[in-house]
């Protein structure tokens, strides 16, 4: 079972996904936050698999409490899906750069909410390449993204699986455009991700295009 904790401050709104969430049968609600606030508490008592994190919420915003969920070593199992009004929402690249696993409309269709949940509790990032191109051409002025190293430190194939990461293509994507196997795919990605320090499929994103290797647009 998933456990999915919710986090927004409008009641309806929990309440619809609530009811969503548990009729999928691999899925339960393990709890409800109105706030940033709550939502850092509940993760940590709850003990959740992913939280549906609204951006814009009073007292701590989703993108203050997703970086408190990022940071603490014990929520590393953790992950978070933000969901936001408009997919051109510039907030959305700041939880990102905090440690979220991907990001979903507010007005998405149930069933893609679903596959969302799904796609971020199996440790994937959950990124549309065209919107997510468009939000960090508009916010390459914010801070530097939260890793330890640069492309320079991979080699030529790290560097090819990373670009590919940053186009938006899953393990088994990047395996076919490479010729590997989805095993290697993989490994190479956490291989990556381990050099980079980075958290997840979502940071590596960051990083491609902020290093060049995955240009806004092209």
């Amino acid at each position: 079972m998933i456990r999915v904790l919710l986090a927004d401050d409008q009641h309806l709104v929990r309440a619809s996904f609530a009811m969503l969430v548990e009729s999928a049968p691999d899925m339960e609600v393990v709890g409800q936050a109105a706030n940033g606030k709550e939502a850092v508490e509940l993760a940590r008592s709850a003990r959740a698999d992913v939280v549906v994190m609204d951006v814009r919420m009073p007292e701590l915003d989703g993108i203050g409490a997703t970086r408190l969920i990022a940071a603490d070593e014990d929520l590393a199992g953790v992950k978070v899906l933000v969901l936001t009004t408009y997919d051109t929402d510039e907030h959305v690249v700041e939880a990102l750069r905090a440690g979220a696993s991907g990001f979903a409309v507010k007005d998405i269709h149930p069933a893609e909410l679903l596959a969302a949940i799904r796609t971020v509790a199996a440790g994937e990032a959950l990124l549309s390449p065209g919107p997510t191109s468009l939000l960090i051409a508009r916010a390459l002025a914010l801070p530097p993204a939260p890793v330890t190293g640069g492309p320079e430190d991979l080699s030529d194939r790290e560097r090819e699986v990373l670009t590919l990461v940053g186009r938006g293509l899953n393990n088994r994507e990047i395996a076919e455009a490479l010729g590997l196997s989805p095993l290697t795919a993989k490994t190479h990605v956490s291989r990556i991700m381990g050099k980079l320090a980075a958290r997840d499929r979502a940071q590596l994103v960051i990083v491609a295009y902020e290093s060049g290797l995955v240009v806004p647009g092209r």
